[in-house]
């Protein structure tokens, strides 16, 4: 660029500016000058031909309407998904409160997720008091073992943070929970049953790698722990209290 292409550029620029910030200080500008919208002509975003400021002005809106229409449409459709979970979390509760021993809660839980909630891979695994649950309940859905097992070190960090966590999980991990089966299992939810997995850990697997992400919601993973750590302990008072009165 030549010296004099410079300082004619270094003109423009102070003189664009002070037509902006006046502009900007004169927002009735236009108002007071109507034919000036239709005088004035833009590029067509397409590049084919020109059209008026107003035109402009018209299309920018549209465009905003079409990207807030869009973001409605996502937070119904949150909404809605939101309001089917609340559902099924509520039919859970319904059937663990009838459950009236830790067979009946486990079998309850089992059947929620697979006929509510579509899980076709579950397991809960039992860390104490187990002695006395296991009859009617699916070996395949329950597992139970003492909480120094060395097969939960794999676990440790998971039972430390005590929260669902979401996503791929190693291999140990996966040959423990889902064992025979790890290979079809590309995503994992794991709840934790009782504060620092006191009760123990529920799993839930699928065979979609996007079903269980790391940056999904788990407020309803944490609830579904939270009612089933609840009906356990409650089923163990009460057999506490039939062993006591008897």
């Amino acid at each position: 660029m030549s010296i004099r292409e410079e300082r004619g550029l270094s003109a423009i620029l102070p003189a664009d500016q002070s037509v902006a910030d006046y502009l900007a200080d004169h927002p009735d500008f236009f108002e007071r000058h109507a034919g000036l919208l239709e005088q004035l002509r833009l590029p067509h975003r397409s590049g084919a031909a020109t059209v008026s400021l107003v035109e402009r002005q018209v299309s920018v809106l549209q465009d905003k309407n079409r990207a807030l229409d869009h973001r409605l449409r996502d937070l119904v459709a949150v909404a809605r998904s939101n309001s089917a979970l609340s559902d099924k979390v509520h039919a859970l509760a319904i059937r663990l409160l009838r459950a009236e021993d830790k067979s009946s809660v486990l079998d309850g839980l089992e059947r929620g997720l697979r006929e509510d909630f579509g899980a076709s891979q579950a397991v809960v695994v039992l860390f104490h008091n187990t002695s006395e649950i296991v009859q009617g309940v699916k070996t395949r859905f329950l597992r139970s073992v003492d909480r120094s097992d060395a097969a939960l070190q794999p676990f440790a960090t998971f039972i430390q943070q005590s929260r669902p966590r979401c996503g791929r999980i190693r291999d140990v991990q996966r040959e423990f929970l889902f064992p025979g089966e790890n290979e079809g299992i590309a995503s994992v939810a794991m709840v934790p049953l009782g504060r620092k997995c006191e009760v123990g850990i529920l799993a839930i697997g699928s065979n979609d790698p996007k079903r269980f992400n790391p940056t999904m919601s788990t407020d309803f993973l944490a609830r579904i722990g939270d009612l089933a750590s609840a009906a356990l302990a409650a089923a163990s008072h009460r057999l506490e209290a039939a062993r006591g009165g008897s």
